[in-house]
């Protein structure tokens, strides 16, 4: 499924406009973006959890030339699925 199918889905789903169901999800995903830039978890009961991940700093090698690099330090968003969500799949 990819945006357009999911803006289609949720304005059937709660009986509003295509362009009001775009500008809830647009609403949505700059929330929860907002929320990991600041270091925030997002939770959201039955669906699962937003969180910033850490990762440390590493090295690894250049495939091309088989050089040793340095790989910084790094966060990343990761998502936890919840209950509801991992029942609904199984």
């Amino acid at each position: 499924m990819n945006k357009s199918e999911l803006i289609d889905h949720i304005a059937n789903a709660a009986g509003i406009s295509k362009a009001a169901a775009a500008r809830a999800l647009d609403a949505t995903t700059e929330a929860i973006g907002g929320a990991l830039k600041k270091g925030d978890m997002v939770t959201l009961i039955g669906f699962g959890t937003f969180y910033v991940g850490e990762r440390s700093a590493r090295s690894g090698r250049n495939p091309r030339t088989g050089a040793t690099i340095n790989i910084k330090a790094a966060k990343s968003p990761k998502f936890r699925a919840g209950k509801g969500l991992k029942d609904a799949v199984n």
